[in-house]
């Protein structure tokens, strides 16, 4: 027989079809079952779209009693570009809702509930939370602390290495490797990268070895000195972060080549944690840091970091540029963190996923 939890896990499956889909929106998946017996099910495609609970609900008469929903996110209560799944429950006559999570979204949490039990709905919450909050673990960031999730990705040797002392750095890892590191790319709302990365590599940023949208594109670049003619420019909107003082002619060709500027305070390189915020302002809820080793270092040291994917290829250079920059640690005890460690061999290369211990609450 199935229980509260077995169905709230098949919503939280179906949340997950919208992943690389639905930003800036939650993943949400949806459950209605009457009699023991799934009556409907669906999940949020994407913005615009109906809601999950609209699928679920859509063959399910107004009054048929004894229905319970269940979903991985409390039911919307406000008008936004679809009417409130709140009421659509009610107005179902669902007898029973079964949520893992409020929202953390201010314009809905808890008074997605309120209207429920207002209108005589039995509401359960707390099935399956900690699943439901790390599948949508960048917009709850986004939601409770105004910065957008962040991923840093590292494709680099055994020992450490991004590059030859020279700079030569393809191709590091393997081919399915670079297929995985796209899929990352898809999931992502954002890349973030440093100007010494793009004249290095020149890279487009895209997603193409995988099905998925192309993230918008982030450069670090004090001065400016980004060519026109960069790969980065084609696709995907492209973000310049720059200083104060840069030319106002400089700013007017990188705008007609098709760049948005943003401006950061002080004549020095740009924060990281101001264009994260401005990047979180732009809706980016989940940003992916894909080098260089100065930048990575700048987000750690920051703890601007939620989690790190790193592609360890079974190659050994010795002298070279490191993956991450100087951390300025000097006691073991004071290294960065990391947990919820997940493995992968991927052809000869281990792709090494992990949380980085405490960074939300850091950055709170």
């Amino acid at each position: 027989m199935m229980t509260d939890i077995d169905y709230m896990r098949r919503a939280l499956e179906l949340a997950a079809r919208g992943r690389g889909r639905v930003h800036p929106n939650p993943m949400v998946g949806a459950v209605a079952v009457r009699d023991g017996r799934v009556v409907g099910e669906g999940f949020h495609p994407g913005p615009g779209q109906p809601h999950a609970e609209v699928f679920a609900l859509k063959e399910v008469a107004a009054g048929t009693p004894g229905v319970t929903v269940y979903v991985n996110l409390e039911p919307c209560s406000f008008v936004g570009r679809t009417p409130p799944c709140a009421d659509l429950l009610v107005e179902k006559g669902v007898t029973r809702v079964v949520c893992a999570m409020s929202d953390p979204d201010e314009r809905v949490s808890e008074k997605g509930f309120a209207r429920l039990k207002g209108a005589g709905i039995d509401v359960i919450v707390g099935v399956l939370e900690a699943e439901a909050r790390a599948l949508n673990a960048a917009y709850v960031k986004h939601r409770t602390t105004g910065l957008p999730y962040v991923t840093l990705k590292l494709a680099q040797t055994l020992d450490g290495r991004i590059a030859t002392a020279s700079g030569d750095s393809k191709w590091i890892s393997s081919e399915a490797s670079r297929v995985r590191a796209h899929r990352l790319r898809a999931d992502a709302d954002a890349i973030l990268i440093g100007s010494g990365t793009l004249k290095a590599d020149d890279p487009e940023l895209s997603v193409r070895h995988v099905e998925g949208e192309s993230p918008a594109k982030i450069v670090l670049d004090s001065r400016l000195e980004i060519s026109t003619g960069a790969k980065v420019f084609e696709g995907a909107p492209l973000w310049l972060a720059t200083s104060e003082g840069v030319s106002n002619r400089r700013l007017q060709e990188v705008e007609a080549a098709g760049a948005g500027v943003w401006v950061i305070g002080g004549g020095g390189r740009p924060g990281l944690l101001d264009v994260l915020r401005l990047a979180a302002d732009k809706g980016y809820l989940h940003v992916l840091i894909e080098g260089g080793g100065q930048v990575a270092a700048s987000a750690l040291r920051g703890n601007l970091v939620d989690r790190v994917a790193v592609f360890v290829a079974p190659k050994i250079l010795g002298e070279g540029i490191s993956s991450v920059g100087d951390l300025g640690i000097d006691r073991i005890s004071d290294a960065v963190e990391l947990d919820l460690v997940e493995v992968e061999q991927i052809g000869n290369d281990l792709f090494y996923a992990a949380d980085v211990v405490g960074a939300t609450e850091q950055q709170g």
